[in-house]
C-alpha cells in the first residue's frame, strides 16, 4: 500500500479587493473657509496684514493674527533700519558680514511667518515671545 505524503492545507486566499482602508472623512465645520484662509495668509505677509486688519473687524481670530503679523512686520522693519544704519558706520569688511547676517535674519523671519501661517490654518495661535505681547497691547 502506498501512502500519499501528508501535505498541510494552504492558507485561505486574501479577501477580494485588497486591504485598502479609505481615509477618514474630514471633520465638518473645522476647515477654514477660503475667505478666512486668504485673510490668514495675508496676516503674515508684511504690510499686507493691514488688509485683514481693516476688512475683517468682526472676526476676532483674524484680527488676532493680523495684529500679530503687523507686530512682526514692524519688528522686521526696525531690524532692517538698524542693520542699514550700522552698515554705514562700520568698515567695509564688516559690511560683508552684515550681508550674511541680514540674510540669516530674513530667513528666520520667513520661518516664523510660515510656522505662524501653518498654526493659523490649524486653528491655533503661535505666541512669539516679545512680539505677541507687543501685538496684544495694540
Amino acid at each position: 500500500m502506498s501512502e500519499t505524503p501528508h501535505v498541510p492545507p494552504s492558507p485561505p486566499p486574501p479577501p477580494p479587493g485588497g486591504s485598502y482602508t479609505p481615509p477618514p472623512a474630514p471633520p465638518t465645520g473645522t476647515a477654514p473657509s477660503s475667505d478666512k484662509t486668504i485673510f490668514l495668509v495675508l496676516s503674515y505677509l508684511g504690510i499686507l496684514c493691514l488688509i485683514p486688519l481693516l476688512a475683517k473687524k468682526d472676526d476676532p481670530e483674524i484680527q488676532w493674527h493680523a495684529k500679530n503679523g503687523l507686530a512682526l512686520a514692524v519688528v522686521w522693519i526696525v531690524v532692517l533700519i538698524v542693520l542699514g544704519l550700522t552698515s554705514f558706520i562700520l568698515p567695509s569688511f564688516i559690511r560683508l558680514a552684515m550681508i550674511g547676517l541680514r540674510c540669516l535674519i530674513w530667513l528666520g523671519f520667513l520661518i516664523v511667518d510660515v510656522m505662524a501661517m501653518v498654526k493659523a490654518f490649524g486653528g491655533e495661535r503661535m505666541r512669539i515671545p516679545v512680539i505677541t505681547d507687543f501685538a496684544e497691547k495694540m
